[in-house]
């Protein structure tokens, strides 16, 4: 019997949340409007994270998953999450949407999942929603690439990680705009979205890399988005650098590519070839299907598209039977 196709890369929002923002993420954080007539958070004026109806309407969404032949879908809060506001407001955003999440969940049992978000800013208040997620039903942990420009490798979140790690949950590493936005220009043509997203990623999971994350935290399933960022067409290079740079051994005695069993990927790229590669890299047992719905460049049918076109016992895997095992499903 085929396993269900579950897609673990899907996002959703509520008005509250989103007026709780709008209330208090500025400075930074401002809503304006963007070519083509939608609204997109802006972070520092460059434009990152454009929220769309289908985000609101968990109908749609159902219907969606019952169009394209999706199972199984497992919801997070997308960027910039709930690392805004002072510590009340940061654990009202995570509450928001836990809580809206874990409802639809009940109401949807066979059909969808969902990530907790935490206020990792303020890590008592991280540790505390944590816990009531998890009685709650949570399937995971979301976290942002960066918190507010904080490595996820900073000691200030290590209780965090350890009591996480002591749950043994999957937790989907998300990126969002990466530190220097307006230095590097990315206002110019959305470049957070295309360019920028994948830096975050990729600059998170090589530092838990190097910084000896996956010695630390045996338990952790750590799920790096959009398949794993540029991993696939780095790890060669984070191998050579360990080789040959001192400060690269600093905190890991085996080279970088050694750790990539302990990561998963999602298959959230545009391309079979860079699936192929994704593939190749963590290998046919570390891919899940995602599908970044309903982002504006999320595409539910077409990455599983892409997965249908892998080979047959790859395909199976990546399809839904490494999320069962990742998730226990």
């Amino acid at each position: 019997m085929a396993s269900p196709v579950i897609d673990v890369h899907s996002h959703c929002l509520t008005e509250a949340w989103f007026d709780l923002l709008q209330k208090h993420g500025g400075p930074r954080y401002t809503v304006k409007e963007v070519r083509g007539g939608l609204r997109a958070i802006h972070l520092d004026g460059a434009p990152f994270m454009t929220p769309v109806p289908a985000m609101f309407d968990y109908a749609l969404r159902l219907a969606t998953m019952d169009r394209h032949g999706v199972d199984i879908g497992v919801m997070s809060l997308t960027c910039p999450n709930c690392y805004w506001g002072g510590p009340d407001v940061s654990l009202q955003a995570a509450l928001i949407m836990n809580d809206d999440m874990a409802t639809a969940t009940t109401a949807h049992p066979d059909r969808l999942r969902w990530f907790a978000s935490l206020p990792w800013q303020y890590p008592e208040l991280a540790l505390n929603e944590l816990a009531r997620a998890h009685r709650a039903g949570a399937s995971g942990v979301m976290v942002l690439a960066n918190v507010n420009g904080q490595p996820l490798t900073d000691p200030f979140f290590e209780r965090i990680w350890s009591a996480i790690d002591a749950l043994a949950l999957p937790v989907l590493v998300h990126p969002t705009a990466p530190p220097g936005v307006g230095e590097m220009n990315m206002a110019r043509f959305q470049l957070t979205a295309s360019i920028g997203f994948t830096f975050d990623t990729s600059l998170a999971i090589a530092r838990m890399i190097y910084d000896g994350f996956f010695d630390r935290y045996p338990k952790l399933k750590i799920i790096a988005s959009h398949g794993g960022g540029a991993l696939p067409y780095l790890i060669s290079r984070m191998d050579q650098c360990y080789d040959n740079i001192p400060a690269c051994r600093e905190k890991i005695a085996v080279r970088p590519s050694e750790y990539l069993p302990k990561i998963v990927a999602d298959a959230v790229v545009f391309s079979p070839d860079v699936l192929e590669l994704c593939v190749k890299t963590f290998g046919a047992g570390n891919v899940l299907y995602g599908s970044d719905y309903p982002h504006t460049i999320g595409d539910m049918p077409g990455c599983l598209a892409r997965v249908n076109g892998l080979p047959a016992g790859t395909r199976d895997k990546v399809r839904g039977a490494n999320a069962q095992r990742v998730f226990g499903l």
